[in-house]
């Protein structure tokens, strides 16, 4: 199965929830109004970095992190999409091989260095930061970019102006690569089992999409 860690993320939250949308796409997640401002500020973002299109008025509050970034020696990828086969094989986004999918909302490759900087954008809230994803793209950036042996990593909240950093070595790559495979080995599981069980919470009648779900109480 083709994971990223957003799926992993969904199926471990809820894995009924994860097979409804992900895998039978009988629902639709709701657009929100915080997706569709993380959507337009990743996508501007995105053209600054390319182009140094002016950033929007509201979004210009940007700039400086995304400058300081810029700033660095190195070649910059801007919005990275990378990917891998089950083999660890560098390979096209949506190739039939694919395994896994990360993307990086900006790095930079250092070759002379052998150090790569890489930053994920965030709208929300910098309560209980998840570094878990910065680890991910880290492992695809090792993969991808043979060169590499430090990652510089960070999460960047962008509406509170907190930045978490985080850094990794390529020493720690197999251990790495372990703690995914924990996991991921679960959602293969349910898979082959064809058992996705609910995981109810209090989120479930006024947040989930998934009306069938006999938790979330508001039927079809």
């Amino acid at each position: 199965m083709a994971w990223s860690y957003s799926a992993l993320k969904d199926f471990e939250n809820c894995a009924r929830r994860y097979h409804e949308v992900r895998i039978l796409k009988r629902y639709k997640e709701r657009e929100t109004e915080q997706k569709l401002y993380g959507d337009e500020l990743h996508k501007a973002a995105e053209a600054y970095a390319k182009t140094k299109q002016a950033l929007p008025e509201k979004f210009a509050f940007m700039q400086p992190l995304i400058d300081t970034l810029l700033a660095k020696e190195g070649k910059v990828y801007p919005e990275h999409q990378m990917a891998l086969t089950i083999e660890y094989e560098p390979c096209d986004w949506w190739d039939k091989r694919v395994w896994v999918r990360g993307k990086a909302d900006l790095l930079i490759i250092d070759d002379a260095q052998h150090m790569a900087w890489m930053v994920d954008y965030k709208t929300g809230k910098n309560k209980d930061p998840d570094k878990d994803q910065l680890d991910l793209l880290t492992l695809l950036i090792f993969e991808h970019f043979p060169n590499i042996v430090q990652v510089n990593s960070a999460l960047a909240f962008v509406v509170n102006e907190a930045f978490v950093k985080h850094k990794r070595f390529i020493t720690e790559r197999e251990d790495l690569w372990w703690r995914y495979l924990e996991r991921v080995a679960k959602l293969e599981k349910a898979n082959e089992a064809g058992v996705w069980n609910p995981q109810p919470s209090g989120l479930c009648k006024k947040h989930c999409a998934v009306l069938s779900c006999e938790y979330n109480g508001r039927g079809e």
